[in-house]
């Protein structure tokens, strides 16, 4: 009698939001938020009714109420996003958000009291339907880490505008080794590159430069950003007894970087994944202290309250609100970074 081990369907609902969900895929910033509600376009379809694709933060679930006429949890977004099994896209949000659910056992492949919509799922093992029509596997990623990358981009165009239009210095681009790039996959885009906690670059976002209707950020497809804080590996290296300072965005770090916050890191979105939380608790200890510093929005606001609930369990947390609505980080002068932090830098 063989037996095999399957991902917990529920242990996983608990553990993934349908807000980290969606700012995986780079979504949130194209959503509303308000209270417990998130609005906008349906996703799956491509949709443009804003008010058609709506998700419940409380009860993590989400419906479209336009061309697609169907709803779920963050199991069921995931399979219509990616046009898989929902075994196959339990594995995904594993892989993505390197969680750590306890397995269960079951024999002969059979789990009692399960229905069949809600079938665990076995790690590692796929079903001859699924082996035939699953996309190749995700490049990058292995044993859930994101590969680091065999190249580096070249010719990248150190004095765009857009780079000073941010507030940026030249010291500042230099070493965060920004540039335009004008070919490839982020071809017309701002490339930021993206380091692990050793300093291995592991992938670089594509920022559009300025406002448009194309998608702000862009990322290379098979990298999960929910594994990795940005400028971790410079800010460790930092004196630990300094304050570790936890914003959003990668402007938002770099600005503050370049004002002598240099143990600063960027969650890449507004939620706190499982992994990012394993690295900060990593690199810190029970004395130490965390600031959080998110955007004064809805999302920014959910975003902290989770963070600070989670991390006071094992270190000092600090959050800070800003006066004003929809106010950055980023967009702090020196002077306000001044008195805000004295000498803290």
């Amino acid at each position: 009698m063989s037996t095999s081990k399957f991902v917990d369907f529920r242990a996983l609902k608990r553990e993934v939001t349908m807000v980290q969900v969606l700012e995986h895929y780079g979504l949130m910033n194209r959503m509303r938020r308000s209270g417990d509600s998130i609005t906008g376009a349906c996703p799956i379809h491509g949709g443009k009714n804003e008010t058609a694709f709506r998700v419940s933060v409380s009860k993590n679930c989400w419906n479209c109420f336009s061309q697609c006429a169907c709803g779920g949890n963050v199991l069921d977004f995931v399979a219509k996003m990616e046009k898989v099994s929902l075994p196959k896209a339990a594995n995904l949000l594993v892989e993505w958000f390197s969680l750590k659910i306890p397995a269960q056992e079951a024999e002969n492949d059979s789990v009692p009291n399960q229905s069949r919509s809600h079938k665990p799922v076995p790690i590692g093992q796929k079903s001859k339907a699924e082996v035939a029509t699953e996309a190749p596997a995700q490049e990058g990623q292995a044993n859930g880490e994101n590969k680091p990358l065999e190249f580096v981009l070249k010719n990248l165009q150190h004095d765009h505008p857009y780079l000073t239009e941010r507030g940026l210095s030249q010291e500042t681009i230099a070493t965060f080794g920004l540039g335009f790039c004008t070919k490839g996959l982020h071809k017309d885009r701002i490339a930021i590159p993206i380091h692990n906690v050793k300093g291995q670059l592991v992938a670089y976002a594509g920022r559009w430069p300025g406002n448009s209707d194309k998608p702000k950020y862009q990322l290379p497809k098979g990298f999960a950003k929910s594994l990795e804080l940005f400028n971790l590996h410079r800010a460790i290296a930092e004196p630990a007894e300094r304050p570790l300072l936890i914003v959003e965005g990668y402007f938002d770090c770099m600005r503050l970087w370049q004002y002598g916050l240099r143990r600063v890191v960027a969650l890449m979105g507004s939620s706190l994944s499982p992994r990012q939380e394993e690295l900060i608790r990593d690199h810190t200890n029970p004395w130490s202290q965390v600031l959080v510093m998110l955007d004064e929005d809805d999302a920014g606001r959910a975003g902290r309250e989770d963070i600070a609930r989670r991390l006071s369990r094992w270190l000092f947390v600090k959050v800070h609100v800003f006066a004003t609505e929809g106010m950055q980080p980023d967009q702090l002068s020196a002077d306000e970074v001044e008195q805000l932090f004295g000498g803290a830098a």
